[in-house]
């Protein structure tokens, strides 16, 4: 049957309104640690959902004060499990919607080459100024690294050169600066494709601390958002775990 090209044209307009009129915007806090991947991922979301998130980062601890004072956040993927598990608890999430979307790696990372050996000996020599580590009572890579610590019974020796980061973005920022010749760090924030980007580093044997259980959960907000369930369900994926894999993580 022949249709003409003013119809066509009308029936091809009408289509990419009707789905752009399906698409929504979902706000997203997200612990600093997962900047790297959340950032390819939520760019990926939006051409094959047409779904936008909206991304702010920052330290887990602070987003649950946020979140507590009626930050308008729609999801929380937290770097850590016991802040979404308070959330859902309290009633300001949907407690049926988290799930632990990766598992965290520590790292002990120097930007300067061969500085880190690959077990880590460098701690015990004491041949260094300062170390990066975020905020224990914020961020939980801090602390797993001060557990990491205390099982090499170093902590109280290398405590007095601690420069403490208010959340992991800040506390890489302190070693790729040089401001402290190591890090405390995340391995997402190191590593790309599989492989550590620059500078020497140790990766902390995942039983030198708790297991850094990162939680999703959808807040109270965005209860009915479409981009909130399609952004969850993404996150399960093949393509987002592939990105969430070569940047360090495991599930």
């Amino acid at each position: 049957m022949f249709t003409s090209p003013s119809v066509r044209a009308c029936v091809l307009i009408a289509a990419l309104f009707t789905g752009a009129a399906h698409a929504e915007t979902i706000s997203v806090a997200v612990a600093s640690n997962f900047t790297a991947p959340m950032q390819k991922i939520a760019a990926q979301f939006e051409k094959d959902t047409g779904h936008k998130a909206e991304l702010s980062f920052g330290a887990t601890g602070k987003f649950y004060a946020q979140i507590s004072n009626g930050a308008p956040f729609g999801i929380l993927l937290a770097a850590d499990d016991k802040t979404p598990a308070k959330i859902a608890q309290e009633g300001k999430g949907d407690a049926a919607s988290r799930f632990t979307y990766s598992i965290g790696k520590l790292v002990l990372w120097s930007k300067q080459d061969g500085y880190v050996d690959a077990n880590g000996e460098v701690l015990k020599t004491g041949k260094f100024q300062h170390v990066a580590i975020a905020n224990p009572k914020l961020a939980p890579y801090g602390l797993a690294a001060e557990q990491t610590l205390t099982k090499l019974n170093l902590l109280d020796a290398i405590k007095p050169k601690f420069v403490q980061g208010e959340n992991i973005g800040q506390t890489y920022q302190f070693a790729a600066t040089g401001n402290a010749e190591l890090g405390f760090v995340a391995l997402s924030q190191v590593m790309e494709d599989g492989k550590i980007k620059s500078g020497s580093a140790w990766v902390v044997p995942a039983e030198m601390h708790e297991p850094i259980r990162q939680d999703a959960i959808v807040l109270n907000n965005a209860k009915d958002n479409v981009a909130a369930k399609a952004l969850m369900d993404y996150l399960k994926g093949d393509k987002a775990r592939a990105i969430i894999t070569a940047y360090g993580y495991a599930f």
